[in-house]
């Protein structure tokens, strides 16, 4: 199946997306281009459709006439297509999916070989997306359903691309299912339950969970996700993934597969896949293409089994330009002043999940040379780095925070980061180094930057230690940014706002941006996030509040006045410049 030529160039010459010029480039180079096409992307997996005229136009990369530098793409001329048919064109987003629906509605090689995708059942009706709408398919597909079916057209990349995917898992899924088949009895770390199974039901590098990985990993890795949860529950197996820091249902396996997956992600992570009554942790180096992540990976026993979590640590996102982070231009100047210090103590406060550890690797990349010596002690390493000496933490033979930092001075560090000040211990440590000519940088975890004095008091610290060692404290948030793709601007009332109580100079009309939901942000109207900061100097004047009455108040006041800006003022900042929401801001801010 595929269409005509003629009728494509006809179809986007009236709409101006082609010129008559271009449309003899086009036939002119087809042939040719078909054959590199063919080459360059050579037919397998069951894949049985040759590069169309559809192809061929995307692939050319054609200016559009009215939009200069813009290339003719293969979404833009499919919905022309649809728009000449009368049919309303669809992305696909997969995690609007429901996976039964996808492949248990018509059989692979059908849907592959038509191109076409159910989607959901709405209303008594199946939504489907299909390359070209044939009716002859259409028809079979209403027939197979039992349903009356509402076709959107859809292209052929993201077709192909999920029936791949989602069948491919499917797959996995069900074979494994079919062969560690057990007993309804399962009721996991609640009580004993023995059954003696042969070596090859349990082997935990089972083909099909091994694919089944694949699949989730890279599904993962498409949807931009940070941490995989997977989670037992009574009957089946739960799969979330956390995208821009909110979780997404993607999955719902059956209860029979879910100890083979979990095996398989504690073999891959070095874990005892036989020791299921411990938390364990453990990490797994993943290459996909050129590109390389770390997962951390974190198992801990439950109701219904063991539950695993797999943070997805990308260095893309961990080491990044310290002027891409989100600091305003005060607080970039003073935060380039605290980490490049030749002594002191600079904190990193926020809950976690607050982008902590990206600001300390971003800060902790932009010292790194050959003339520094940056030691850092982690709980657990997150992600590795050739310029930096990492040391993990490991309680179980005496090596913490506090003990590693009293050793580490005999190996000529620079630049000491520690994961985090948790006890007297590492804090009187940290206040030595810095002391002796050391620059420490460490995270607590406190609601704003001036709290974190008082939390270093209520270790045991004293004032007068805390004044002459520590250079400034950072606190920090994420808030969601606004999808660049589908933003838009609208008018809002001050008393709307009344929650963020904004400044006075803004008048009773502000024009802020909104993201209206696409399918680059999956509708959510968000892509990405960006810190939020909250930076204090300790200055003379704070050092002095400091020794005379170290209480969070007096030491706000003070930092206050001195130009600091608080989260909330700078999540309006960033609200007024359109970067983010009016509910975000207030989201993320609230208590603070």
């Amino acid at each position: 199946m595929a269409y005509a030529t003629d009728t494509i160039l006809s179809v986007l010459r009236s709409r101006g997306l082609l010129t008559e010029r271009q449309c003899e480039t086009v036939a002119l180079e087809e042939a040719n281009q078909r054959r590199r096409l063919e080459r360059a992307q050579p037919r397998a997996n069951g894949q049985s459709h040759a590069p169309d005229i559809v192809q061929v136009i995307s692939s050319l990369k054609l200016e559009q006439p009215k939009a200069c530098g813009e290339p003719l793409t293969e979404e833009l001329i499919m919905r022309a297509v649809a728009e000449d048919l009368g049919l309303p064109f669809r992305r696909i987003d997969p995690l609007e999916l429901d996976l039964e629906v996808v492949t248990r509605t018509i059989p692979r090689q059908f849907a592959l070989k038509h191109l076409v995708v159910p989607l959901q059942v709405s209303d008594g009706k199946l939504e489907l997306v299909v390359y070209e709408p044939v009716q002859e398919v259409l028809d079979d597909v209403r027939r197979v359903a039992g349903l009356q079916v509402v076709p959107y057209i859809g292209t052929r990349s993201d077709i192909e691309k999920l029936i791949s995917e989602f069948f491919g898992f499917k797959h996995s899924i069900a074979a494994a299912d079919t062969k560690l088949a057990r007993s309804p009895v399962d009721i996991g770390n609640l009580e004993q339950y023995m059954r003696l199974r042969g070596a090859a039901e349990i082997e935990s590098t089972d083909a099909h969970i091994k694919n089944a990985i694949d699949y989730l990993f890279n599904y993962a890795f498409e949807q931009r996700a940070s941490d995989i949860h997977i989670e037992p529950k009574r009957e089946s197996c739960l799969i979330r993934l956390r995208i821009d820091g909110v979780l997404h249902g993607v999955y719902s396996l059956p209860k029979s597969v879910h100890s083979a997956i979990i095996s398989r992600i504690k073999t891959l992570s070095r874990l005892d896949i036989a020791e299921k009554r411990r938390p364990q942790d453990g990490r797994i180096k993943v290459a996909r293409g050129e590109f390389e992540a770390e997962i951390r990976v974190s198992t801990v026993p439950v109701a219904f089994g063991e539950k695993a979590v797999l943070r997805i640590l990308d260095p893309e996102i961990l080491f990044q330009d310290l002027e891409h982070l989100g600091f305003s231009g005060r607080d970039l100047t003073l935060w380039h002043g605290f980490i490049e210090a030749p002594h002191g103590i600079v904190l990193v406060t926020g809950p976690t999940g607050s982008g902590k550890s990206t600001t300390l690797y971003s800060s902790l990349r932009h010292l790194a040379s050959e003339a520094i010596n940056i030691t850092t002690i982690e709980d657990p390493i997150e992600m590795v780095h050739e310029q930096f000496n990492q040391i993990a933490v490991q309680p179980a033979v005496g090596v913490t925070f506090a003990t590693i930092l009293r050793n580490i001075l005999r190996q000529d560090p620079d630049v000491i980061m520690v994961g985090e000040i948790r006890d007297r211990e590492t804090a009187d440590n940290a206040i030595q180094a810095a002391l002796t000519g050391h620059l420490v940088l460490s995270t607590l975890h406190t609601n704003d930057a001036p709290s974190s004095v008082t939390r270093l008091v209520d270790l045991g610290i004293k004032p007068f230690l805390i004044s002459s060692t520590v250079l400034g404290v950072v606190a920090q948030r994420l808030v969601r940014r606004i999808c660049p793709h589908c933003v838009e601007t609208y008018q809002a009332r001050r008393e709307e706002l009344l929650p963020l109580e904004l400044p006075p100079d803004v008048g009773p009309i502000v024009e802020l941006s909104r993201g209206k939901g696409c399918q680059k942000c999956r509708g959510t109207g968000y892509l990405g996030r960006i810190g939020i900061f909250e930076v204090m100097a300790v200055s003379e004047q704070v050092k002095a509040v400091i020794a005379r009455r170290p209480e969070e108040a007096a030491i706000k006041r003070q930092a206050v006045s001195e130009g600091m800006t608080q989260l909330r003022e700078n999540a309006i900042a960033k609200l007024l410049q359109g970067i983010t929401t009016a509910s975000e801001a207030v989201r993320v801010t609230t208590g603070d």
